[in-house]
């Protein structure tokens, strides 16, 4: 996790296959993981899980994303148990140690997730204004800390390929470890909310 430290934005990009740009069929989402001057730092991947899974539960399916460098080496695993509603997420280290976890609370309108240390005490909020679909602010003390935003491409680019592309930006100082859970937190927003949603 050493290549998050002296970072403060990620630019988090899905990569579609052409069979299921042409097709409309969806594989198993990989993505490229980048820092602010495009430089490539991790490559992750679904892993896991059945066609039939895909096929009727869509994006509510369980799911695993495994984080990898360059050389194959896991840095951080994604873990999605099976919910139709109160989604959540275990963000895992390459010993399979809890960083954080990522639960989505309840609430009428407003999109809110509560961050929590491996204790289960909230440590964050990630919060998503109802005028700002495409954002979700990093809240701590009632005061924003970063916020992991949906990028889009350009229109025709983004009605083609269903690609989604989320930047997420946070303090240079923070640990590597709480950086990796809002990584984390990105592939759960992505299927949670954006999964679909073009098709």
């Amino acid at each position: 996790m050493e290549r998050l430290e002296s970072v403060d934005r990620l630019v988090i990009q899905q990569r579609k296959e052409w069979g299921e740009i042409l097709t409309g069929f969806e594989t198993k989402n990989k993505y490229e993981v980048s820092d602010q001057d495009g430089n490539s730092l991790y490559f992750a991947a679904e892993v896991g899980g059945s066609l039939l899974l895909r096929l009727f539960l869509k994006a509510a399916r369980p799911f695993r994303v495994m984080v990898v460098d360059s050389e194959s080496r896991t840095i951080v695993e994604i873990r999605r148990p099976f919910r139709f509603y109160f989604h959540e997420a275990d963000i895992v280290d390459a010993d399979g140690q809890l960083l954080g976890k990522i639960v989505k609370r309840f609430t009428l309108a407003r999109r809110v997730y509560s961050v929590t240390d491996p204790s289960g005490e909230e440590i964050f909020q990630l919060f998503g204004p109802l005028l700002k679909p495409w954002t979700f602010q990093i809240m701590q003390n009632e005061m924003e800390q970063g916020r992991i935003t949906k990028k889009w491409s350009g229109l025709a680019k983004e009605a083609f390929s269903d690609a989604d592309n989320f930047g997420v930006t946070f303090p240079r100082d923070w640990e590597p470890s709480t950086k990796a859970i809002f990584l984390g937190a990105v592939f759960l927003i992505d299927f949670v909310h954006f999964e679909n949603k073009g098709n």
